[in-house]
């Protein structure tokens, strides 16, 4: 019974994906998104009292209403940088706030790492359970995990491929056509994770 709800669990979190994953933003994030709202906002009546052309008041203001949205998503910040003027907004400080929540972004760890962690984590509990159960789960976990990594290091080299060996991206597609579309699918998803 306990091999049925490991491998139901280990299925559905592989299946799954790690697209609805998300790690919630960080202060400098929100005040970041936050800072973005108020820029585009000050550009876009910034853009229509200097009577800017047609097309710039139009980017300005769709801007504006798109930061909106990573205000909405990301939440508001505990404490608001300054933003009542345009010194205000390119301040030092709130240049730094920018620097900090793009390198705080990149930090996040991928899917790779993720699914990585997720695998190590189920070979944990397997082995907590013990028994034949237990050892084969880990066995198949411990498999699963080399066999991810192995298929990591294989697109990042395709991709690295691609990138340095631009003349010889027809030759590589035309060798990958007989992929399965099963195949396909899958390196597109973790090209895209």
């Amino acid at each position: 019974m306990s091999k049925v709800i490991l491998v139901s669990v280990v299925s559905v979190l592989l299946l799954a994906g790690c697209e609805s994953l998300r790690f919630a933003p960080g202060e400098s994030q929100k005040q970041n998104a936050w800072l973005h709202e108020q820029t585009a906002r000050m550009a876009a009546d910034v853009a229509q009292l200097e009577d800017s052309s047609g097309e710039l008041q139009g980017l300005t203001k769709l801007c504006e209403v798109q930061s909106r949205a990573f205000t909405a998503d990301y939440g508001l910040p505990d404490q608001f940088p300054a933003a009542d003027s345009a010194e205000a907004i390119l301040a030092q400080s709130n240049q730094q706030i920018a620097q900090t929540a793009l390198a705080e972004a990149r930090k996040r760890p991928d899917a790779w790492d993720l699914a990585d962690g997720a695998m190590e984590l189920g070979i944990g509990i397997a082995a907590l359970f013990g028994g034949v159960y237990g050892v084969r789960a880990a066995r198949f976990l411990s498999e699963a995990r080399v066999k991810s990594k192995a298929l990591r290091e294989i697109i990042e080299g395709n991709e690295l491929f691609k990138r340095t060996c631009a003349d010889s991206e027809q030759a590589f597609k035309q060798a990958h056509k007989d992929q399965s579309p099963q195949t396909r699918r899958l390196v597109t998803q973790f090209k895209n994770a």
